[in-house]
């Protein structure tokens, strides 16, 4: 099994999946049926490490203001209590304190990627919390201390986003062209990952022209360093689009 990173966009992404539903859609039909999933999302920022083991996760809505038609989406996937156990014990082993919570369901930027990637959701998913109080270096450790799950036929699906600038994407207009920032940035990244030059990841708020503006909080990008952590081989970078004229919506696939 592989790594996956995604960028997960705006929760429309559910119900308007454009150019990067389609990109998700082929990358899970490319790859080997998932025993189970593992997801990483922005969206479950805790102060210590946690992993979910709820055994029927419920389905957070955690987002105002959008359409109803998203609050009416249920992804009825089956917890995975065993692998939430096998991954607190592989952080532990590598000194990362861990906890595990039998209640926390799936946010949106675990199922809102997961809907459309396997939209029968028959796989059974567990999911790992991120700390914004933590660092890139940090995160990079876990993905580490959770590599090997991948010998075990689980898929890591790391889900955050390349560039997010809340700022940003409630003052330009929707079909705004994309600013000039996020595309050097985004290059950037995918230059750095290309080459396998971490030290200048871990280190992006200084070692990038505009990684403050992209990342003003960093809670979307460490989901990327559990993936450079976890993943082998070469990254495959894929670019489907830029959406609101402030997301890129890069993927990286690790084989």
């Amino acid at each position: 099994m592989t790594t996956l990173f995604v960028s997960h966009g705006a929760p429309t992404l559910a119900i308007e999946p454009g150019k990067t539903g389609a990109l998700l859609e082929e990358l899970a039909a490319s790859l080997p049926h998932p025993k189970a999933i593992l997801v990483v999302s922005a969206h479950w920022d805790t102060p210590e490490v946690k992993v979910g083991a709820a055994v029927k996760p419920e389905t957070i809505h955690d987002f105002t203001g959008f359409p109803q038609s998203l609050y009416e989406i249920s992804y009825p996937a089956n917890g995975a209590p065993a692998l939430a156990a096998k991954t607190a014990s592989l952080l532990k082993a590598a000194g990362i304190a861990t906890q595990q919570d039998a209640t926390r369901g799936l946010d949106h930027g675990a199922w809102v990627p997961l809907m459309l990637m396997y939209p029968d959701a028959d796989i059974s998913v567990a999911q790992l919390s991120i700390q914004t109080n933590g660092t890139p270096l940090g995160h990079y450790k876990i993905g580490q201390a959770i590599s090997q799950l991948q010998d075990e036929n689980v898929l890591i699906l790391c889900s955050g986003a390349i560039t997010h600038n809340l700022r940003d994407f409630f003052t330009v207009q929707r079909d705004s062209k994309t600013l000039e920032y996020v595309h050097e940035f985004s290059n950037w990244v995918g230059d750095k990952i290309a080459y396998n030059e971490t030290e200048a990841l871990f280190n992006y708020r200084n070692s990038s022209k505009n990684g403050i503006r992209a990342h003003p909080t960093e809670d979307h990008i460490m989901p990327l360093f559990v993936a450079l952590g976890a993943a082998h081989g070469q990254a495959t970078r894929y670019q489907p689009e830029d959406t609101f004229g402030i997301l890129a919506m890069d993927a990286y696939c690790w084989q």
